[in-house]
């Protein structure tokens, strides 16, 4: 390559790892710039492997989103890491996510021993810096330094932008040389259904408290789509959608009082469906015992865990 050429075009993928609430899901979307993924301060808010397609003019950087690395209390805890393993071995760039307002914990030293048997260019990033004194980065970027052999340790703030697209560079620039893997208009590869279910599911997380979010998962039953009769040049749709909890006396706390949760929960989830689907929705919600289901392998596999 002469002076006068442009830098190799590259393209791959990177995976965010981290324990539960460590940001990744947060900076995901800022790389991406846009949501492909669901957030809140609950435990196990991710649960599939979610793919955000970051495209620059020097790359394509492929982003996947992991359920938070935890030692497992049922069969769901179990998957939700297989996950994440299978993930690790099927990448270019792993990007280990430690939260700047925590002190680094057993938590991140259970996901670094993981990491350990790795090959791959780590690089490990201290989240939520906008959370933060100077000070307590600083000490957050040492104590990271000394969890495992990583490329680099950098501070980012997903929220108010700080050294995200420093970040970005790094990560495109340990992508190895290739053409794109996704067209320019893809920002992830989400099926409609999944995202559909994930955006109630993350407007139940902010509306119950309690046990429920852990006991909590949505399915689409069915989506209809038909003529708007309020514009003849759009789309209206129709999703029917199941919110599954695991006791009875779980269900009433998704209900509210005279219907109010669940309410509140529809209207919460319609917006963001609104916007995914570029139209107007009307959205049917029920809620439903699936007894147990965090440890039943059929109920998971029904459930697409």
């Amino acid at each position: 390559m002469t002076p006068s050429d442009p830098p190799p075009y590259r393209s791959g993928f990177a995976c965010l790892v981290g324990r539960p609430n460590a940001g990744k899901t947060t900076l995901t979307n800022a790389l991406v710039g846009e949501k492909v993924g669901i957030v809140s301060n609950r435990p196990q808010t991710t649960r599939h492997a979610i793919r955000g397609v970051v495209h620059r003019p020097a790359g394509q950087l492929v982003l996947v989103d992991t359920p938070g690395l935890h030692k497992p209390k049922s069969l769901l805890g179990q998957r939700l890491n297989d996950v994440v393993r299978d993930t690790l071995a099927d990448v270019d760039v792993i990007v280990f996510c430690i939260p700047a307002d925590q002190p680094v914990g057993s938590g991140d030293a259970f996901i670094a021993r993981q990491l350990k048997s790795v090959s791959t260019p780590i690089v490990v990033v201290v989240t939520k810096t906008d959370t933060a004194s100077k000070k307590a980065i600083t000490e957050q970027l040492v104590a990271a330094s000394q969890l495992v052999e990583a490329r680099e340790v950098v501070p980012v703030s997903a929220v108010s932008g700080d050294q995200v697209g420093l970040l970005e560079d790094l990560l495109i620039g340990l992508l190895p040389e290739g053409p794109p893997l996704y067209p320019e208009e893809r920002t992830t590869d989400e099926d409609v259904e999944r995202q559909l279910a994930e955006l109630v599911r993350e407007a139940a997380l902010e509306k119950v408290r309690q046990e429920v979010p852990h006991s909590l998962a949505v399915s689409i039953e069915e989506i209809v789509r038909k003529p708007d009769p309020r514009d003849a040049e759009a789309v209206f749709t129709e999703v029917h959608a199941l919110l599954h909890v695991e006791r009875a006396s779980q269900k009433p706390m998704l209900l509210g009082k005279g219907g109010s949760t669940i309410k509140a929960i529809g209207s919460e989830a319609r917006v963001g469906m609104e916007t995914l689907l570029g139209g107007r929705v009307h959205l049917d919600l029920h809620v439903t015992v699936l007894g147990e289901w965090q440890d039943d392998p059929k109920k998971l596999n029904r459930l697409g865990y």
